[in-house]
């Protein structure tokens, strides 16, 4: 069991159960701007108290009225209980299910209908040195699960140094290549503690967007502070939730 939480967002009707853990080591997780530079990437900080099961779960979601059920945090499909949820969101309660942020560790899922799949680096060697798992396994469950039907969006994070813009313009044209109309985020790096590496500027992400337009209909960007990070439900009224577990 690796799912802790449980929230419910009234405004938009969604629910999103919440993950800890993941199989990619990025350095730069955001993880890491509340656990430190020793913090572990892809796992919330601090670690919970408590697991839930499916059960547990289940017996929450049939008392909500909602219409989206999200899995997010860290990389939500190591998760044994996932395919029981999606099922249980699916066929009996017939909401939508997506995975709402994503590594694309694994994309073959029956009964999902969406995933947010964060593409880390185009380049083999420097997606395995950042990552610790090959490039060619995630890009290809991403074409796989775009031509069995599975709705798709991408993101990147773009941090100058590391995966500058060649490797954002790499993997947007790789996308294009796909569908032009698949949406691509671009997220400016957020600098986490133990990181040599800056946040990209303002005319960066600019150039950046600009480049990604030249193959896909629908790219855009955020450009967050530590601070904006840290207190998404500030700004943002998806983040507007309360804990139903």
């Amino acid at each position: 069991m690796s799912f802790y939480r449980v929230t419910f967002n009234s405004k938009y009707k969604f629910v999103t159960v919440h993950n800890y853990g993941c199989v990619f080591r990025c350095p730069t997780c955001s993880y890491k701007l509340r656990s430190g530079a020793n913090g572990r990437p892809g796992h919330v900080f601090p670690k919970p108290k408590r697991f839930l099961n499916a059960e547990q779960i289940m017996l929450v979601l049939k008392k909500v009225n909602f219409k989206t059920l999200y899995f997010m945090g860290g990389e939500p499909t190591i998760t044994p209980e996932l395919e029981k949820l999606l099922h249980f969101g699916k066929t009996v309660l017939g909401v939508k299910t997506v995975l709402g942020h994503c590594n694309g560790w694994k994309l073959n899922l029956s009964n999902l209908d969406s995933a947010n799949v964060g593409l880390k680096a185009w380049d083999p060697k420097l997606h395995l040195a950042f990552t610790g798992k090959p490039k060619q396994l995630i890009f290809n469950n991403f074409k796989d699960a775009f031509y069995t039907g599975i709705e798709l969006k991408a993101n990147v994070v773009f941090i100058p140094g590391l995966i500058d813009l060649s490797e954002i313009d790499a993997i947007a044209k790789w996308i294009s290549s796909l569908s032009p109309d698949i949406p691509l985020h671009i997220m400016g790096y957020i600098p986490v503690p133990g990181q040599p590496y800056q946040r990209p500027s303002a005319e960066q992400m600019a150039k950046a967007v600009s480049a990604c337009r030249a193959y896909l209909t629908n790219v855009n960007m955020s450009h967050l502070t530590p601070e904006q990070a840290l207190n998404l439900n500030k700004t943002d009224n998806r983040f507007f939730v309360q804990e139903i577990t």
